[in-house]
């Protein structure tokens, strides 16, 4: 392909604007840009990065760029792109894109071929697409590979399945394992964009509503949350019995799919599992429930199995929504094609929740190049190190100051002669 791949580059203005504008939100992530760019710490390094190009994925790669990476972006999903960004990276920042909202998958995949021709030192994913393509079809390019990062939870189960499998060539960091990531970006960014996400597709009042949610890890308990805030009546799905009792001790009604199938008027599948909604769940649901899907890959919504329900699709009926004409008459929707819908029909998370995870994803592959020679092949959670000071920067950003302990307060916490 040739150095990059993007719909219209007339857009880049203002995609620039709206970069501008998202960094303004992220203070932590620009600090490292500044740092970065006095100490240089990927000099002669090629990056390949399969990140959502959104505003906050720019600075990221700004801030790469900055210290001195020679770096290439491709999508992580096909409806993930923002294309005024994709173009501004390509004409304002000089990144090589390759990224078109809607592409199909045979373009999704070219692009994951072009990036990795980049023949990268360090891999960044949110998936684990790359690294899944890298491995089963461009094993050539692993002995030039340093380590990666994994952004997102589907990407780390991916990548630990790999690793048990010794699979795994290298070593990546599991960015998602953070705390300032997961209890931060997955429950605040998820719940508020995805919310956000369903209401601009389908400007249907959420209020009053039965909500379902399928999952209660991070993302499922930020969206619930977010739902109950908008007045619905929200309903959690689990298999696993401890946040299925945490989220009845939140306030939620929790109930096996197959007798909230029945209730629902909104369903969101947030598990990273195939087949949550599936053909029986769909037999049973509302004339008119809303399905959709938070979780990264559109496999969670068992859309073979609606369409052999279904005597008609109706595409489009409004942006981002297709109409499924059930033999019985009865009609269910499906958002975004069932990929993400926070990135699909709106603009992903906001950007200062962002700011954290991709702090962790700057400093985590600073981490990787510093100590890749001693890691072995497998999955790493962030340095405690790492997390506790993208947290302080975070905080000194906002002008929040915490205690700190006094010398008497350490020594009785690192003794044990002391008791009632």
């Amino acid at each position: 392909m040739s150095k990059f791949d993007i719909k219209d580059g007339n857009l880049a203005e203002g995609g620039r604007r709206r970069i501008e504008w998202a960094e303004r939100e992220m203070p932590v992530l620009r600090q490292i840009r500044e740092r970065f760019a006095k100490e240089r710490p990927f000099e002669g390094l090629r990056m390949s990065a399969c990140l959502h190009v959104t505003t906050e994925t720019a600075n990221l790669m700004r801030t790469l760029q900055a210290g001195g990476a020679d770096v290439v972006i491709t999508a992580s999903n096909p409806l993930s792109t923002q294309d005024d960004v994709a173009a501004a990276l390509v004409n304002h920042y000089e990144i090589p894109t390759f990224a078109i909202k809607g592409e199909d998958n045979v373009t999704y995949y070219k692009h994951l071929h072009a990036a990795l021709d980049h023949k990268p030192h360090i891999t960044m994913d949110d998936g684990a697409d790359l690294v899944s393509t890298l491995h089963k079809e461009r094993t050539d390019l692993l002995a030039n590979i340093m380590g990666g990062t994994e952004e997102t939870t589907t990407g780390v189960i991916r990548l630990r399945a790999m690793a048990a499998d010794k699979a795994l060539k290298f070593p990546v960091i599991a960015v998602n394992d953070a705390q300032t990531k997961h209890l931060f970006d997955n429950r605040y960014g998820t719940g508020q964009s995805t919310i956000d996400g369903i209401v601009r597709a389908t400007n249907v009042l959420l209020a009053g509503k039965n909500f379902v949610v399928a999952g209660y890890g991070w993302c499922g308990r930020g969206l619930a949350n977010r739902a109950r805030g908008m007045g619905a009546n929200v309903i959690v799905t689990e298999i696993d019995p401890l946040p299925a009792l945490e989220a009845v001790m939140d306030g939620f009604r929790v109930m096996p799919m197959s007798e909230a199938a029945k209730l629902g008027d909104f369903f969101c599948t947030v598990t990273g599992d195939l087949n949550v909604l599936d053909e029986h769940h769909f037999a049973v649901m509302k004339d008119g429930a809303i399905i959709s899907n938070s979780g990264h890959f559109n496999v969670e919504i068992n859309i073979p199995a609606l369409e052999k329900l279904s005597s008609k699709v109706n595409k489009l009926v409004r942006p981002f929504v297709d109409q499924y004409v059930l033999k019985d008459g009865r009609s269910i929707y499906l958002l975004g094609e069932g990929r993400l819908i926070n990135l699909a029909s709106a603009e992903g998370h906001p950007a200062s929740v962002m700011d954290m995870s991709f702090a962790n994803q700057a400093l985590s592959a600073e981490y990787m190049i510093l100590h890749h020679k001693e890691l072995e092949q497998k999955v790493y959670s962030v340095p405690e190190n790492i997390d506790r000071e993208i947290a302080r920067l975070k905080l000194e950003a906002m002008g929040v100051k915490v205690d700190i302990l006094s010398d008497e307060q350490v020594k009785y916490l690192n003794s044990w002669q002391e008791g009632t």
